[in-house]
């Protein structure tokens, strides 16, 4: 009997990476990445997909990691995607109704003719890194700021509290973003992470907490000694990796 071959694609503010692994999350192609093109209709993402899929080995199913609120595989929220030119610029009310309720695992499933699923971009991340035993948070730093709860292996139910304000008209998100890593400079950013592990620390009371996406890699060495002996750093690739182990997590968590 052949291996199960997944397609995992992450979608990103600023970049589409796919590449297409085992269930043991080794991958069979380099990974192929494209910039996120905008504006970003759903068809439109769906069709980049798709064109990324072509130019790799077949696979036997899809995992697609987003950001914003997905439920079941419908797109309540997107942050990116319903701007005119990508993060922070204008939001195009057409977009905005495009995208919500927008099934994105029917349209994948569909479009390639292969089972899809559809996770926030932070849980597919998560289940690329956890052990699958106690609490487990998994954070993502890149265009802003994603976040994944697993209990026991189980992935909770999505959170979207980036957008909660972290200070007075300053979301998570605006705080520890990449446009403030680049104002700040790696060394006052990486103690924006600092505080930002230590002010969550006593409302998660996590056994483990990972972080992840690419922006981890930039967390100074001085930083990296104050977070902690229950905080690990993992890489990017930790993304796509998700993508083939996702389908291991119990079925009652797929979203």
């Amino acid at each position: 009997m052949s291996e199960t071959l997944t397609l995992a694609v992450d979608c990103g503010g600023g970049g589409i990476k796919a590449s297409v692994l085992d269930a043991g999350g080794t991958a069979h192609a380099a990974a192929v990445r494209v910039p996120t093109p905008y504006p970003l209709p759903p068809s439109l993402l769906v069709e980049t997909i798709a064109g990324i899929a072509a130019d790799l080995p077949r696979a036997d199913r899809a995992t697609v990691g987003m950001p914003g609120m997905i439920r079941h595989g419908v797109v309540v929220h997107t942050p990116h995607y319903v701007t005119r030119s990508g993060p922070r610029s204008r939001v195009e009310p057409e977009l905005l109704e495009a995208w919500s309720s927008f099934d994105m695992r029917a349209a994948v499933t569909q479009r390639l003719g292969v089972p899809a699923m559809v996770l926030n971009d932070a849980q597919v991340h998560g289940a690329g890194v956890i052990a699958g035993s106690g609490l487990e948070l998994v954070l993502t730093l890149g265009t802003g700021l994603g976040s994944a709860l697993f209990d026991g292996g189980r992935l909770a139910p999505h959170l979207e509290w980036s957008h909660a304000p972290v200070r007075r008209f300053v979301t998570y998100d605006e705080y520890i973003g990449e446009p403030e890593r680049r104002r700040l400079g790696d060394g006052l950013w990486s103690r924006r992470v600092v505080n930002l592990v230590e002010g969550l620390r006593p409302v998660f009371w996590w056994d483990r907490l990972y972080l992840g996406g690419g922006n981890s890699r930039r967390i100074t060495p001085a930083a990296l000694g104050r977070l902690g002996d229950d905080v690990v750093i993992v890489p990017n690739s930790a993304a796509l990796v998700g993508g083939a182990r996702a389908w291991e997590l119990p079925h009652e968590t797929w979203g």
